[in-house]
Formats: structure tokens, C-alpha cells, sequence
């Protein structure tokens, strides 16, 4: 099959056949936790549009509590979501749980047995990928999100698509260095840096870079929406109140370390129109270097998905799509940048941890999780019933 003939309906096929494979081989208390009845369920749809990236309850069945052959098809789901690069990216992103518990000297717990797991990764179906109805399946766990919706044979949403790291830059033998996103950030300090006085200043919303993306875990990020605390990142409420203390002293001590301010937070709060410097305006190369910025984000979707997204930024459809950096422009500062344009919001924090702890995350506003794709679906069923 050539990568033209290769589509969203040959992507949902695989899909199709991982997820249907994982879930043979659950027994009756595994599917319990690891497939939800839908569509028809309104506890399913609340849950399904639920998602974090925090070490918290990411609902879905842990690969911990897989046996290894069920991991592997369990994994084998996730590669049919990402690219190779995507997929790489994230499975390291998983075994750095073992780094950063060392880097915590094996202490942190999270209200659980071991804090930083590389098995507590979370999958979840929703639906039966056999009906022929909508299904959609989760993957998330510390720093990782992937979430896929297939509607009518074919993968109709893909966002939102999380990937974090910590460590962000781990050393290695031979005086060298583990830093697995370290292009999602220097591609876009390029970028600044290729800018003139004008379009800098454009580009620039703050000298002081929020401590996390703005978005959070938002079902539908918008106008007006401005950073949410770490504590509100957690799922429901905390029974451990020393954890919860000690997450809002982790907010509250990193805001006054880096000195934000009310106004910091209104300069980078969403807008519905979007700030920053827009496509339009740059010269050819630096477009290029935009566009270059931009594949970061839509080139963790696999072939057969990367073409219909980048089909949405061909040409002058980049027009509209704008840049937008807070904090210092140097690698070691805290900083933060987003591109928002037509049914996209990427952001990138890197502020946590003394800068080595970072955050990015892929959006559509308007095809989040599929729901006005699933209301269309539903509309046409109800005129055509």
C-alpha cells in the first residue's frame, strides 16, 4: 500500500484490530476497567472527555495490572496512534518514571505504592471496535495523553495529544545527554531568534513565562481561560490533604520564584482571536521555519493521519496560524511559547523543576475528542431514523 493509498480509514483498521485483539485477552475484571459501553452511556461520555497529564487516577486499566502479553498488544494500540518518532518519544517518556523517582531518592508516593511508575500508564476503550459504531480509546499516564476517536470507519479526532518530560536533559555515559524533546524547544527558539526588533516585540506576550501550559486539561480551551493550579490537575478530590498542601506549596512557590503577576497572567491568558506574530507577516524563510515548528506537533500523528493535518496548513492556509512566546530566550531560562490558528493550539512550557521539567500539548478547539464530529454523526442518525 503506498502512502497515498494509506488514510484515516486504514489507520482506524489497525486500531481496530489492536483494540479488538487487547480486548480478548482481558478476563472479566480487567474489562471492567479497561472498556466502557458506548456510545448510549452518559457516564462514558463524561469520562471519555476527561484527561490529565499529571501523576493522578487516569482512568482505564494499568499496564501494572497486565499480564506482559497483554502489554504488548496494549502497546501495539498506542504505536497505531502515533508515529515512530511519536511512539519513541512516548515510551521514553514512560521509562523516565524510573529517572526522576531516583531523582527523588525513591520517596514519592502520590497516595499509592510507588509514585513514579513506569506501569502506571492507563488504557481505556470506549465502545466496541467491531460495531461499527463510534469507539475511541484513551492512553495517558504521567506526561502522556493520546486520544483517538473513530467515527464510521474512519479516525475522526486525535487531539488532545499530551507529551511532558522529567527529566527534560538526563545525562548519559560517554559525556552525552538523554533530552527526548529537546527539538520541540529549540526549533522554536530558532524561530524567535530569526525574528527582527519588530516582529520580536509582536511575538512576545511577557517577560515572565506562566508555570504551565495555559490550556491545563481544559475539555474545550477559550477565550478567557487563564493557567489552572497544580492541585486542580489531579482527578476529584484529595483524600491525602498533606499531598494537596504540598502540591499548592509546589504552584505557589514557583509562581513567586519566578515572580508572576496578575498581569503576567492576563498577557498570556487564551484569546479567541489569537496574539503573537502571525505567518502572514514573516518573510518566506521564516514561514518555512514556522511551518518547521509546527510539524513538531502535527508529526506525532502516523501516516495515513500526518497528510490530512498538514493538508489544513498547505500554502497560504499558514496565514492565519500565529507565534507566540513569554519568559527568557535562552536555553536554561524559563519560557513558554504556543502557535494558535484555525482549529489549533500547540503550547510549550519548560519553567518546572529548574527548568528540566517540561510541558507541550497538541489541540483542535474545534474537533477536541470528536464532538462536533459525534453531534453531526448523531444528527444525521436521528434524520435518517
Amino acid at each position: 500500500m503506498t502512502a497515498e493509498e494509506h488514510g484515516p480509514r486504514d489507520v482506524a483498521a489497525a486500531m481496530a484490530e489492536a483494540a479488538t485483539a487487547w480486548i480478548e485477552t482481558l478476563d472479566e475484571a480487567q474489562r471492567a476497567e479497561g472498556v466502557w459501553h458506548w456510545p448510549g452511556s452518559p457516564a462514558a461520555d463524561r469520562e471519555r472527555v476527561r484527561w490529565y497529564y499529571t501523576p493522578t487516577d487516569h482512568g482505564g486499566l494499568t499496564l501494572h495490572r497486565m499480564a506482559p502479553h497483554q502489554q504488548r498488544v496494549a502497546m501495539r494500540l498506542l504505536a497505531t496512534g502515533l508515529s515512530e518518532a511519536g511512539y519513541v518519544t512516548a515510551t521514553t517518556i514512560m521509562g523516565l518514571e524510573n529517572v526522576l523517582d531516583r531523582s527523588e531518592s525513591f520517596s514519592a508516593g502520590f497516595a499509592r505504592d510507588r509514585g513514579r511508575d513506569p506501569g502506571m500508564y492507563y488504557l481505556r476503550v470506549f465502545g466496541d471496535p467491531r460495531s461499527g459504531r463510534p469507539w475511541g480509546w484513551r492512553y495517558g499516564g504521567h506526561h502522556v495523553s493520546v486520544n483517538h476517536l473513530v467515527v464510521e470507519g474512519e479516525v475522526a479526532a486525535s487531539t488532545p495529544c499530551f507529551l511532558g518530560i522529567d527529566p527534560a536533559v538526563s545525562p548519559l555515559l560517554g559525556n552525552r545527554e538523554l533530552r527526548p524533546m529537546g527539538g520541540v524547544e529549540d526549533v522554536a527558539r530558532g524561530l524567535l531568534h530569526s525574528l527582527d526588533a519588530e516582529e520580536r516585540a509582536r511575538a512576545t506576550l511577557s517577560a515572565t513565562a506562566p508555570v504551565d501550559i495555559v490550556s491545563g486539561n481544559r475539555v474545550r480551551p477559550s477565550g478567557g481561560d487563564r493557567l489552572i493550579p497544580l492541585p486542580d490537575l489531579w482527578r476529584g478530590h484529595f483524600d491525602d490533604q498533606p499531598l494537596e498542601d504540598r502540591l499548592w506549596s509546589a504552584h505557589n512557590g514557583l509562581e513567586a520564584k519566578l515572580g508572576v503577576t496578575d498581569a503576567d497572567h492576563r498577557a498570556v491568558e487564551l484569546t479567541d482571536v489569537p496574539k503573537g506574530v502571525a505567518a502572514r507577516d514573516l518573510t518566506p524563510s521564516r514561514r518555512e521555519h514556522l511551518r518547521e515548528l509546527l510539524e513538531v506537533y502535527i508529526g506525532r500523528m502516523p501516516p495515513g493521519l500526518v497528510e490530512r493535518e498538514r493538508a489544513r496548513f498547505d500554502g497560504d492556509l499558514l496565514d492565519e496560524v500565529h507565534f507566540a512566546w513569554a519568559g527568557g530566550a535562552e536555553r536554561g531560562e524559563p519560557h513558554y511559547y504556543r502557535l494558535q490558528g484555525p482549529r489549533l493550539l500547540a503550547e510549550w512550557d519548560h519553567t518546572q523543576r529548574g527548568v528540566n521539567h517540561a510541558h507541550s500539548v497538541w489541540r483542535d478547539p474545534v474537533n477536541d475528542f470528536g464532538l462536533d464530529v459525534l453531534a453531526q454523526h448523531r444528527d444525521a442518525h436521528h434524520r435518517s431514523g
